[in-house]
């Protein structure tokens, strides 16, 4: 899934996954996702 970055409030980067309709479907912080991407070895961190 493609991932839309965003800011919240405070100005941290937010990672957010948006279904066929446009709705959220998922939410997460730029730190968490990037960890995971990184333990998981993902195609978007080579």
């Amino acid at each position: 899934m493609k991932r839309t970055v965003l800011r919240s409030k405070t100005g941290k980067k937010l990672y957010a996954v948006r279904d066929a309709k446009g709705r959220f479907v998922d939410i997460q912080s730029y730190k968490k996702a990037h960890g995971m991407d990184i333990k998981r070895k993902a195609k978007k961190e080579k």
